[in-house]
Parts: C-alpha cells; structure tokens; sequence
C-alpha cells in the first residue's frame, strides 16, 4: 500500500450556523487525535471559520476554506485572499469545484492563479476537477480530467506544486447518491497520477494525494479507499453529521494502517 498519508476532508458548502458549525466540529475533534495516520480537515463557510477554528484549537484537525481570490488585497468585492485566509488559521483550500465552475464561471486558468497563490502563503489547495454526465457518456472522461489537470498546473513546477492535493469528484456523481465505481475511480486516479507524472515528473507525481469525491458514504468509504490511488475523500453531504463523518475518517485510517 502506499506511503501517502490519506486524507478525508468534509466540504459544508452553504450549511450551517456559526453554532452548528462549531457543534460539527467539535464531534469530528473528539475523533481526531494526534497522531492518527489519517489528516483530517474541514471547510466550514466563511462566516465559521475563526469560530471553528477556536472549536478546533489545539487538535490534529485543519481548517480548510472552500474558495479563494488570488489578489492578496485590493478593490475586489466580496472575495478572500489566502493573506487573509492565512491569517484565521486555514491550512487548505478548495478550488476549481465544480459548483463554482458551474454557477460562477470558475475556470481552469482562474484555478491555476489560485493554486499558485495559495502555495506562496503555504495554504494546501485542494484541487477539484471531474467530468459530466454528458461528457462520461461520450467516453471523454480522461480527456476533460486530464486536460484539466494539465491547465490548472500549467507553468508551475513539481517544487512549487509539492503540497498539491487533487480531487478527483466526477459531477454526475455530486449530491446525487450516485457513486462511481471503485475500480472506474483508480482508473482516473491512476490516469490523473500517470499524467502528473509525465507532466512535472514520476517521482513528485508519487507523492500526490488523489481525493475521491462524489457522494462518499460510510457504507462505500472502504472499498472507495481499498483502491491504490485513491488516497482519501472529500467528503459533501455525508460529512454535515459526525455520526456520518467519522466512519469515514475510520476507513482512512484501516487505509492507512492497511
């Protein structure tokens, strides 16, 4: 089995209070204990961040924001730097996630300047990418994920590119209780992870974390994370209930201990 650390991350999305944000968090926390061979992090909205953040003082779990603008400051409304996500204490960042693809015209060369951007400030970029349903009928999954890959990585180096987490989250398979095949994810995990290879080199490829996403449950976390290119999940809707999460940071562990 691989040497990769598996990492389980829960995307909230647009749920929860500041109260039942720091609530969730802090029955993930009791969980996680230092040195667990699983990471585990959350991205809780904007609004709950610095409050999970003090639910999650002191323990094994990250903070993790689930969008970023590249622009350390400036005239531009609304958006958040990874200055300032830095500066509430998150570690990682979702981007390119097909909900921002899809509603906010979020692009391969937008998802680029945020993973460079997040890698100056040492912020883990969690980067999303997958196909649609049209797009897997028509047999061009490889093509759409890889190209994807290929773009938002584009002139950044397997130096600059070291903390780079991919996740692989077909969209037909988001919040639809449809999930792919554990065998169909280790094809495009290992075709995204031969890519990146070719790309910026074997060795850094080898060391590339690959996320399963896509309506990952307790019930299928075991045999998603027994393939050996997936190295964890990004967790949606099952990671808004503990009693749901947890099993799942329970499979990356008999992952990592496997």
């Amino acid at each position: 089995m691989s040497t990769r650390t598996p990492l389980i991350a829960g995307n909230w999305k647009l749920h929860n209070t500041v109260a039942e944000s720091q609530a969730l968090a802090g029955g993930v926390r009791k969980r996680v204990r230092d040195g667990l061979p699983c990471q585990v992090v959350v991205a809780p909205v904007a609004t709950s961040l610095v409050p999970v953040r003090e639910t999650l003082a002191g323990s094994a779990v990250g903070l993790a924001a689930q969008n970023v603008y590249w622009e350390d400051s400036g005239a531009f409304t609304g958006e958040l730097s990874p200055a300032l996500l830095l500066d509430v204490g998150c570690t990682h960042c979702i981007i390119g996630h097909s909900e921002r693809r899809q509603y906010f015209g979020e692009t391969d060369a937008g998802v680029r300047k945020k993973a460079s951007a997040l890698l100056v400030h040492k912020i883990v970029p969690i980067m999303c990418v997958g196909e649609s349903l049209e797009q897997r009928e028509a047999g061009k999954t490889l093509d759409v994920v890889l190209g994807q890959v290929e773009a938002a990585t584009e002139g950044l180096d397997a130096v600059a590119l070291a903390p780079l987490v991919v996740a692989y989250e077909p969209i037909w398979a988001i919040g639809t209780g449809r999930t792919a095949k554990a065998e169909d994810a280790q094809e495009v995990h290992r075709a995204i992870r031969d890519h990146l290879g070719a790309l910026k080199g074997e060795s850094w490829a080898d060391t590339v974390r690959i996320l399963y996403g896509g309506s990952v449950k307790p019930s299928n976390a075991d045999e998603l994370l027994a393939e050996p290119d997936v190295d964890g999940a990004l967790v949606g809707g099952a990671s808004l209930s503990a009693d749901n999460f947890i099993p799942i940071i329970d499979a990356g562990v008999r992952r990592a201990e496997s």
